[in-house]
């Protein structure tokens, strides 16, 4: 019996092992969890979450999705990148960074102006209709107006947060909402592993320009008042 006892046990933990990976489960409420790891048992989903493990209906979960792995982009210089002009005009006209304009359409798009997101982010800075509105882009698939609009939200979430970077991409990412939920990176393996993805390249192509390989343009964000309540670009 108790041999009996010990297989059950190693079969459920390979069962819950099986599914041992970063995922996202959207609720009817419109919470988004970050789940490491689940099991559908019945009519209920043992998850767990980061601090422990819990339950909850299986109807409650309209669906659930992976978690998107952002890597560092190539070395490139400006003048050889894809919109490389157009990123220029956009960090010029709103004082932000051209190598961090391109570390993040990296990242979000890896330069595929027709990219649609699953959450419905679109384009080479991936915004969201809602988002692509609030900043005037009329054509959300144009390169121009997109990298207009994306390099505005950038410069407005670096006002907001002050120059942090960190802090301002993962409010890109995720929302000013999560951003505001934790005082700090939200806790979500996605966003970190972006945050951490785009400030690496970010800080690759800096140090390329020290040696004279890169191109650098305006530094710090140009001071404007922050975007009220501005839409989240991505998910939480």
């Amino acid at each position: 019996m108790r041999l009996t006892r010990i297989i059950f046990f190693a079969l459920g933990l390979a069962a819950f092992s099986l599914a041992a990976r970063a995922d996202y489960f959207v609720l009817r409420s419109g919470t988004r969890l970050n789940v490491s790891a689940y099991q559908l048992v019945g009519e209920r989903y043992r998850i767990q979450v980061n601090g422990g493990t819990a339950e909850l209906p299986a109807a409650e979960v309209v669906a659930i999705e992976p978690e998107e792995i952002f890597v560092a982009a190539p070395r490139l210089l400006l003048t050889q990148a894809p919109y490389g002009e157009m990123i220029r005009t956009a960090s010029e006209k709103y004082g932000v960074d051209a190598d961090l304009v391109f570390s993040v359409i990296a990242a979000e798009s890896n330069f595929n102006p027709k990219a649609i997101s699953r959450r419905g982010a679109r384009g080479l800075m991936q915004l969201l209709p809602a988002t692509a509105a609030h900043l005037g882009v009329k054509d959300i698939f144009d390169p121009a107006q997109n990298i207009d609009g994306g390099t505005r939200y950038l410069r407005d979430l670096m006002t907001r947060y002050q120059g942090d970077l960190a802090l301002t991409l993962a409010a890109y990412n995720a929302g000013s909402g999560a951003v505001q939920r934790y005082g700090r990176v939200p806790p979500y393996n996605e966003t970190v592993s972006y945050v951490r993805a785009i400030r690496k390249t970010y800080a690759q192509r800096k140090s390329k320009a020290s040696t004279g390989g890169g191109i650098k343009i305006a530094a710090t964000p140009t001071a404007s008042p922050a975007a009220k309540a501005e839409p989240k670009n991505s998910g939480e």
